[in-house]
C-alpha cells in the first residue's frame, strides 16, 4: 500500500524490502518519542507499526535504533496501528515523472540527497534526547533565561507534570510553582514562596551544591545544578529515598548529601563508551579525546582499579573486569562498592531502549559514615561511652545462647553508686555526672576483650563476664569496689568519698533466660545495700524446701 501511494506521489524506490527493525517516532523537537517497529523500509519511505497512532503529528522524525540514521518524515497514510511515511527529502525535491514507456520504474535514479552536517547533528541530538527519556534520573535543561529546553520523562513522572505543560517550555519558576500547586514539597504553606525564591536564586547563580528535596509523599530526591557553557543550566533529580530511609536522622543525612555529585556513563549495545560526564572522566582519569574514540568499557575496568572493591585478592582483581562486564550485560541492577581510596560508591545500571546501558555513580561516603555514626549513637550511652541498656541486653542474650549450647560459665555484675542522690544534692548534678564517669572508667580498667560493660540505669552499671565462674567474678567485683573506694569528689577542702555496692550472679541451667540472670544479680546487689553498702554479695539459689517428717 505504501509503495502504491509513493508511486502516486511521483516517487519510485530503487530498493525496497520487508524489514522488522526497532525504531522510534520522535517529534516535538525531540521531547516526545514512541517506540515502533519498522515493517517496511525503502529509499523513499517506510511503513511503521505502533501501539496507537493517536497523537502522532504529520511532521515527525524516524530513528532506526542502533544506528545514527534519523530521517525527517511526513505522514502519507495511517490505519489503527500503522503509519505510511514518506521521507521529507524526497518530497522537497521530487524527480520529474518520466513516461512509463520511456523509463522503467526500476531504472529510476535514486533520489537520496547527501545528508548535511546539520542533519547529522540533529540526529545525534535526537538520539541523545531519546536516551535521556529512558533513564530513571529526572533531567531538566534550561536556557540562559531559565526557560525549559528539554524535560525528560522521569522528571515529568516525578513531579506529575502534564505533557501539555512541559511542552510549552515553562520557566524554572513556573515549574517550582507547579510543585507548590500539586503540594509536592514537604513544607508549611507559609514557607513555600520563600523556598521557591531561594531555589530560583540558586539555579540562576549556577550553585552546584547538591540539595536534598523531601517530597510530601516521603520520597527524597537529590537535586544538582550544573552550569552549561552557553549560559544555560542542567538540573538533575536523582532518587535517593532508599539511602535516606536507612536513617531516621534526616538532618544528619541531609548534611551528608550536600556534597554528593553523580557520575553518568552511557554505553552502546556492545558496551563501548559513547559518553562520560565530567565526574566520570575524573573518576576514570580519561580525557575528552579518549572518550571521543569510544573505547570499550572493559578497557577502563582493566587499566584502572578505581571501582575494584577494597580488600580484593589478586585473583579477584584479575577477574573483576570480566565479572563487571557480565553484570552489566545482565541488565538492570544496583551495586555498592568501596574504592581503594576509601570512598563508598553506589552504582545503578539501567538498560536503554536501544540495547545500551546507562550507569550512574553516586558517592555515598558521607551517608555510610553517618549511618555508622547513628548505629553507634543507638547503642552507646552518651555520658560514659559505655553500651546502653538495650545493647547490653542484646549482647547478653547472644552470650546466653552460647552458654546454653556449650555450657560455658557466664557471670554478671550489677554495680551501683552508694548514696548517689546525696552526692547530687550536696555537690550538684555536675558532680553526679563526674561520679558516673569515674565509676564507668573504673569498670572498664583492665577489662578483657570479651567483657561487656553497660550503663543500665542512672547510677547503675552492668558487667558481662563470659567464661567466668562465680568465684572469679567475685574477684573482679572486689577489684572494682576497692578502686572506687579510693575516689574523692568535690573540693579539696571538702572531699566526699565514693563507694559502690556490687551484686554478682552466675548463669545456671535452671534459669529460664537472661531476665532471671539479671534479677539474680539485682537481688545480690540489694543484699549488698542491705548489709551496709560498699561491699560485694554473690547470689545463691534458694535451698530446696525440706520434706516434712512422716
Amino acid at each position: 500500500m505504501l509503495q502504491v501511494r509513493l508511486a502516486m506521489s511521483g516517487q519510485v524506490s530503487a530498493s525496497r524490502g520487508r524489514t522488522f527493525l526497532a525504531g522510534k517516532i520522535v517529534f516535538n523537537f525531540g521531547r516526545s518519542a514512541f517506540d515502533c517497529t519498522v515493517r517496511q523500509l525503502t529509499d523513499t519511505g517506510a511503513t511503521v507499526e505502533l501501539e496507537s497512532v493517536v497523537g502522532i503529528p504529520d511532521q515527525i522524525q524516524l530513528l532506526i535504533v542502533g544506528t545514527n540514521q534519523v530521517r525527517p518524515c511526513k505522514r502519507l497514510w495511517q490505519s489503527d496501528r500503522q503509519l505510511g511515511l514518506v521521507f521529507e527529502a524526497q518530497q522537497a525535491n521530487p524527480p520529474a515523472p518520466a513516461p512509463a514507456a520511456a523509463v522503467p520504474a526500476a531504472a529510476a535514479p535514486s533520489a537520496i540527497p547527501e545528508r548535511r552536517s546539520g542533519d547529522i547533528l540533529r540526529g545525534h541530538m535526537l538520539a541523545l534526547r531519546a536516551a535521556l527519556d529512558q533513564i530513571p534520573v529526572g533531567i531538566l535543561l534550561l536556557d540562559a533565561e531559565l526557560k525549559a529546553l528539554f524535560i525528560n520523562r522521569a522528571f515529568r513522572n516525578m513531579w506529575q507534570l502534564p505533557d501539555a505543560v512541559a511542552d510549552r517550555n515553562p520557566s524554572f519558576t513556573d515549574l517550582m510553582h507547579h510543585g507548590c500547586k500539586t503540594m509536592a514539597y514537604e513544607l508549611p504553606a507559609e514557607q513555600l514562596q520563600a523556598y521557591v525564591a531561594e531555589r530560583v536564586r540558586l539555579v540562576s547563580a549556577g550553585d552546584a551544591n547538591p540539595i536534598d528535596l523531601r517530597r510530601s509523599n516521603g520520597d527524597v530526591v537529590r537535586c544538582q545544578c550544573t552550569p552549561l557553557p552557553d549560559g544555560g543550566r542542567m538540573v538533575s533529580y536523582t532518587p535517593v529515598t532508599d539511602i535516606v530511609r536507612a536513617s531516621d536522622k534526616l538532618k544528619v543525612l541531609t548534611g551528608a548529601l550536600e556534597n554528593v555529585e553523580d557520575g553518568v556513563v552511557l554505553l552502546d549495545r556492545d558496551l563501548n563508551v559513547i559518553f562520560l560526564n565530567r565526574r566520570m572522566r575524573e573518576f576514570w582519569e580519561v580525557s575528552e579525546e579518549e572518550v571521543a574514540r569510544h573505547p570499550a568499557y572493559v578497557t577502563l575496568l582493566t587499566r584502572s582499579r578505581r571501582a575494584v572493591p577494597t580488600g580484593s585478592t589478586p585473583e579477584q582483581i584479575r577477574a573483576f573486569p570480566a565479572k563487571r562486564i557480565a553484570e552489566i550485560k545482565a541488565g538492570d541492577h544496583k551495586r555498592d562498592v568501596q574504592t581503594p581510596d576509601g570512598r563508598n560508591i553506589r552504582i545503578h545500571c539501567s538498560t536503554m531502549a536501544n540495547g545500551g546501558r546507562m550507569l550512574t555513580f553516586v558517592d555515598v561516603t558521607d551517608l555510610v559514615g553517618n549511618a555508622r555514626q547513628l548505629e553507634v549513637l543507638a547503642t552507646t550511652d552518651p555520658l560514659t561511652g559505655l553500651f546502653n541498656r538495650r545493647h547490653f541486653l542484646t549482647t547478653l542474650d547472644a552470650e546466653w545462647s552460647r552458654f546454653q549450647r556449650y555450657y560455658r560459665s557466664v557471670s554478671v555484675l550489677m554495680v551501683d553508686i552508694d548514696y548517689f542522690k546525696s552526692i547530687n544534692d550536696r555537690l550538684g548534678h555536675a558532680a553526679g555526672d563526674e561520679a558516673i564517669k569515674a565509676v564507668a572508667e573504673i569498670c572498664t580498667r583492665g577489662k578483657r576483650k570479651s567483657d561487656v560493660i553497660g550503663r543500665v540505669g542512672g547510677e547503675e552499671f552492668a558487667v558481662l563476664l563470659p567464661e567466668t565462674t562465680l568465684s572469679r567474678a567475685r574477684t573482679v567485683a572486689e577489684r572494682i569496689r576497692k578502686r572506687a573506694e579510693g575516689l574523692k569528689l568535690g573540693a579539696d577542702d571538702r572531699p566526699v568519698s565514693l563507694t559502690v555496692s556490687i551484686g554478682v550472679a552466675e548463669a545456671l541451667t535452671s534459669m529460664p533466660g537472661i531476665d532471671a540472670l539479671m534479677k539474680a544479680a539485682d537481688a545480690a546487689l540489694y543484699q549488698a545495700k542491705e548489709h551496709g553498702r560498699n561491699r560485694v554479695e554473690c547470689w545463691a539459689p534458694p535451698a530446696p524446701p525440706k520434706l516434712a517428717a512422716e
